[in-house]
């Protein structure tokens, strides 16, 4: 059965949602405020490009004005952390009654700052490794086949099915927590790094130096993590980092992409949140603390 579906972002991510639920014949529909993106959107619907170069685009709704996609029954929020204050309230006036919004979003607070508008049972989270790279307003190249996790919940079953259809890996999970956590350890040692130093993923792991900075930052996070009684989705949190640096060598992290165009980036709620969290259980957290320090100092954080 197909779906009309909102989802909330103009971003890499957002629009290769768009394309590839487009694709699979569902509507789409994409609430955002990036005027370019935006312009390009409805010009020419969301695109994507291959290893080769070749583009594809598909259809799809997209607007700045929550009351024209009023109504929606399921929503997907693929914005930045720090624009999470401001979707909340689009959605209040967006989202059906009925309707329930799912947060695919990096960092901690997100669920929270969402239920805060829309109440908590209408809000859901999950986490995904998909990776996409904005090569222009509209356009997109994926950063290979990664997952998307969501908590369990009988109300996301048809956007479940709809995620399926469009050749998503998905899994359903019974704690959406430790994924989110296992993430943010993965986030707070790899993103920072790669902003601060413009290289790719992979170059962290040629730099001793560097190297054991991101082991740091892993460990800084997972001490953390056991004081917030989270079971972590992976044993040693040094490995699982490199491990995925290794396997996204090329990839350029959203950080990375946000500080090089001289966006506001998500350090507020990746190393700004281990280093509170830290704080209330003790724990300090001074790799963490010099990161978020040095990549605030990089770019303006008006909007935080």
């Amino acid at each position: 059965m197909k779906q009309d579906i909102l989802l909330v972002g103009t971003g890499a991510l957002a629009t290769l949602f768009a394309a590839r639920l487009s694709e699979a014949g569902h509507g789409v529909h994409m609430l955002g405020t990036w005027k370019k993106g935006l312009a390009e959107l409805k010009q020419h619907g969301a695109r994507m490009v291959d290893a080769n170069g070749n583009e594809r685009a598909f259809q799809v709704h997209a607007t700045d004005d929550p009351r024209e996609v009023s109504g929606a029954k399921f929503a997907i929020v693929l914005v930045k952390s720090w624009q999470t204050a401001r979707v909340a309230r689009q959605l209040k006036e967006s989202l059906a009654s009925d309707g329930h919004a799912l947060t695919l979003q990096n960092g901690l607070g997100n669920l929270e700052t969402l239920a805060l508008d829309l109440g908590m049972g209408r809000v859901s989270m999950g986490v995904t490794t998909t990776g996409a790279t904005l090569v222009g307003p509209g356009l997109v190249r994926a950063g290979g086949e990664g997952v998307i996790s969501i908590e369990q919940n009988q109300a996301l079953g048809p956007l479940e099915t709809a995620l399926r259809s469009s050749n998503f890996n998905l899994q359903i999970v019974a704690d959406a927590q430790s994924l989110i956590w296992g993430k943010l350890v993965i986030n707070a040692a790899i993103n920072p790094l790669t902003a601060l130093l413009q290289v790719p993923n992979g170059e962290l792991l040629s730099h001793p130096k560097a190297r054991r900075m991101m082991g740091e930052l892993a460990r800084e996070t997972a001490e953390v993590a056991e004081a917030e009684h989270v079971d972590l989705p992976f044993s040693n949190p040094v490995s699982a980092a490199e491990d995925v640096a290794r396997k996204t060598a090329t990839n350029l992290s959203s950080m990375f992409q946000d500080v090089r165009r001289g966006a506001p980036t998500e350090i507020d709620a990746i190393c700004g949140a281990v280093m509170k969290k830290g704080q209330m259980h003790g724990i300090r957290t001074p790799y963490n603390k010099a990161c978020w320090t040095m990549v605030r100092a990089s770019v303006s954080h008006a909007l935080n």
